[in-house]
């Protein structure tokens, strides 16, 4: 049976660590909510673009991925569900998507996302009925953390690579993590807590008066706001169920697993917490998201490393603050105005704030494999490590006919094997 607490009975925190089942007071939890959409916002809107599919519907779908996220976990495990980049590469080739656009073939590549989903839910329905004792043998924490910390390595080259475009913008990445950095170490309370949000809207501030004042970039714009409209429907569109699409699309939530898996075992690790007992609901729950979004015109979606980066920031597990994150992304989803002040935040500015994010993710893998004491003097966890960081930090890509599977799926898949392979024999004393 599937229960939880509502989040108005859940415990009420004033400070500290605040765990999964326990809350703020609601004002700061809006706020973190907040934070936690804006953290998620540049990865759910820029995947939909790459793919020719509509960003205010990726993120209302977001938004009510996240609340069926909640109630198959029971409230019990904290995460945001966004917009994944593994259904791209296999989007595009489904549809012949030539980059710049509305998708005029967008109906298959749904048909393709609502098969993977349900693939997907029944992935962790059987989870659900066995257990996880065998995920559990497959993946132990020299496995888990090589795979966490992958995730965020393997990031790490968007915000360096893609999101400075010149040196002013290199510099202006490097002011909006220190601020964070400032921020985070020199404040108390409740600015502290919001270290992500606060650390950005100073960097903004600086970058406009930077550019916009000083002529030194590209000045901040933000007449696509005032042009945008306050209320405005998404575009729905039906899926297309098409044989050669589904094959290409559906082994996507191989992927999907890996990732939600490594998560969990993130927010395990941070929290303290054996969240292990509820990967069937999280694969169901993300599994079922993913179909519904691709019912209606969304992408698929996934659980979102930049949230986890943000509660490994604030030490805030709480899942009410992702209710509250999920109910503003629905109501976001039909505010064009909204999309396009978060559009307007300075590219650097968005790059300097993932550099912190994706470490901190790295950071999360390296805590597992020190909470769980993991002896790299052993060859086999020393290899395991090694070859996984490069795999995924590297993109290293295995291609199975159209089908590509690189980065976080060979670093994850292979980190699997290799363990198996390596312990098939003890070494000797």
């Amino acid at each position: 049976m599937l229960t939880w607490t509502p989040t108005s009975d859940a415990r009420l925190r004033e400070g500290g660590v605040v765990a999964p089942d326990e809350r703020l007071p609601w004002p700061q939890t809006v706020l973190l909510g907040v934070q936690h959409l804006i953290a998620m916002f540049g990865a759910t809107v820029l995947a939909p673009i790459l793919m020719g599919f509509d960003p205010n519907m990726a993120v209302l779908m977001s938004g009510i991925g996240t609340l069926i996220f909640f109630v198959l976990t029971g409230g019990k495990v904290p995460s945001y569900l966004g917009s994944s980049f593994a259904f791209i590469g296999v989007v595009i080739a489904a549809t012949g998507y030539a980059g710049q656009g509305p998708n005029a073939n967008i109906g298959v590549a749904l048909g393709g996302i609502v098969v993977c989903g349900l693939l997907y839910f029944l992935i962790g329905a059987v989870v659900q009925a066995v257990g996880t004792g065998w995920i559990e043998r497959l993946m132990p924490p020299v496995v888990t953390g090589s795979v966490v910390a992958v995730i965020g390595l393997h990031l790490a080259h968007i915000p360096v690579k893609n999101m400075a475009p010149t040196p002013f913008d290199a510099w202006m990445q490097a002011i909006t993590f220190v601020c964070v950095g400032l921020v985070a170490v020199f404040t108390r309370g409740m600015v502290q807590r919001l270290l992500i949000l606060v650390g950005l809207i100073v960097a903004s501030v600086i970058y406009a008066v930077l550019a916009n004042g000083l002529g030194l970039g590209k000045p901040l714009d933000l007449s696509g706001v005032a042009a945008a409209a306050w209320v405005g429907w998404p575009q729905f569109s039906a899926p297309v169920f098409s044989a050669a699409a589904s094959v290409l699309i559906a082994p996507v939530a191989i992927i999907l697993v890996a990732e939600n898996l490594g998560h969990i075992k993130a927010v395990t690790a941070m929290t303290g917490r054996n969240l292990d007992r509820y990967l069937g609901r999280a694969f169901m729950g993300d599994g079922l998201a993913t179909m519904v979004a691709g019912s209606v015109g969304g992408t698929g979606v996934t659980t979102y490393a930049e949230n986890i980066g943000v509660m490994a920031a604030t030490r805030i597990y709480s899942t009410a603050i992702f209710v509250v994150a999920g109910l503003m992304a629905v109501a976001l989803g039909f505010s064009p105005k909204f999309g396009a002040l978060i559009q307007a935040i300075p590219l650097a500015v968005m790059g300097g704030v993932s550099i912190v994010v994706f470490g901190l993710i790295a950071v999360a893998g390296a805590k597992i494999w020190v909470d769980h004491q993991v002896d790299f003097s052993d060859p086999r966890n020393l290899l395991v490590a090694a070859i996984t960081l490069v795999l995924g930090t590297g993109d290293f890509t295995l291609k199975f006919g159209d089908f590509a599977l690189g980065g976080i799926g060979t670093a994850t898949f292979g980190a699997i094997l290799l363990h198996a392979l390596l312990n098939r024999r003890r070494p000797s004393a």
